[in-house]
């Protein structure tokens, strides 16, 4: 996919880039209507399990220095096991992208753009994503490199300049609707940190791949704390977002900050800094479904690849007839797509090839 290395700032950086296209569209509302006031709890709670999964997924990676799932689905069960799962994750990447691009745009329109038809946003971003492209991954890494830091800045902006608009009395009760849909119901929210999919293929990208434990859990904590600080704004500020279907609630949130009479109207660069980060998301998405299918076929050139895939997240994207169906989509179907693909498939395939490297190493 890309000729230079990753360093592990790029790659943590690039990891986090995929979790701030979910956070930034409706997310924290899908966490505050589910599990209410125990949502901060539920974050915390989540965060230690995914925690504990990438731990684990490092220990079974160190029996395959350098690999990544493709390489290791094909120890498991050659090529055919390979190209099942290469197949599963490109439609996962291209899927995700196109859903999480319809309802981006249709956030767009709705608090920027009303006058404007949600097509020729989405084409905008299809556009960048060509020409992205065309300047090389090692660009949009830095891109992602440069971007993150500066959402997370618009974070905690976000946080600190509305504390005074806070009821801090909102965590109360503080199991919400009890412990069962807290610690229980409240898994799903895992695929929250559906990031760590990326994890699968970067060993053989990075520069260090002994560094992959560090940029794991790095990056599991920075997405933890930084859900916490988006789903902690809304569910202080707005007791509204338990029952309504506020569309990019974070937005709505910008727009009471003022810092004096000089600085204000911060909504329009927050946007614009998460517009940029979007852009980084859906070039790394697309790129590493092209990096997968080239990897299954070992083409020469991915470039004509490359294309469909864009032209096949516009068509997708099209498909939800409006963004009620597009939400519910997102809401209802794709996180456990998520927690299918990035957790339970990537996971399954890393235990049973360890169980078959241990009765290949007894054989000999």
């Amino acid at each position: 996919m890309t000729k230079q290395k990753i360093s592990t700032v790029s790659a943590v950086m690039l990891t986090l880039s995929i979790v701030v296209s979910y956070i930034t569209s409706s997310l924290p509302r899908t966490f505050i209507n589910e599990t209410k006031s125990a949502t901060l709890l539920n974050i915390i709670y989540i965060t230690m399990i995914v925690l504990f999964i990438i731990l684990l997924f490092c220990k079974l990676l160190k029996k395959f220095p350098g690999l990544d799932l493709l390489d290791i689905s094909k120890f498991l069960g050659g090529n055919t096991l390979r190209n099942i799962v290469g197949t599963l994750f490109i439609a996962y990447f291209i899927i995700s992208s196109s859903i999480m691009l319809r309802n981006f745009c249709e956030g767009l329109v709705v608090v920027y753009y009303p006058l404007t038809n949600y097509i020729f946003i989405i084409l905008m971003f299809i556009i960048s994503i060509a020409l992205t492209n065309r300047l090389g991954f090692q660009s949009t890494i830095n891109t992602a490199s440069i971007v993150f830091p500066l959402v997370l800045i618009s974070a905690i902006l976000l946080f600190c300049g509305n504390l005074d608009n806070f009821s801090f009395r909102k965590i109360y009760p503080v199991l919400g609707d009890g412990a069962y849909n807290t610690f229980v119901l409240g898994l799903k929210n895992i695929g929250a940190f559906g990031g760590i999919c990326y994890l699968y293929f970067l060993p053989p990208m990075l520069k260090e791949p002994e560094k992959l434990k560090k940029i794991a859990i790095i990056s599991v904590i920075s997405t933890g704390f930084f859900i916490l600080l988006c789903v902690g704004t809304l569910l202080f500020m707005f007791s509204f977002f338990t029952t309504t279907d506020e569309i990019m609630p974070l937005f709505s949130a910008a727009r009471h900050i003022e810092f004096g009479t000089f600085f204000q109207r911060f909504e329009s660069v927050f946007l614009l800094i998460w517009i940029i980060s979007f852009c980084c998301y859906l070039s790394i998405s697309c790129k590493f479904a092209t990096h997968i299918f080239n990897k299954m076929l070992n083409l020469s050139d991915m470039r004509p690849i490359l294309n469909i895939f864009i032209i096949l997240i516009f068509a997708i994207s099209l498909l939800p007839k409006n963004y009620a169906v597009s939400n519910f989509v997102e809401t209802h179907i794709y996180r456990y797509l998520r927690i299918a693909v990035g957790f339970i498939l990537g996971m399954t395939i890393l235990i049973l090839a360890n169980f078959k490297k241990r009765k290949v190493g007894d054989k000999h």
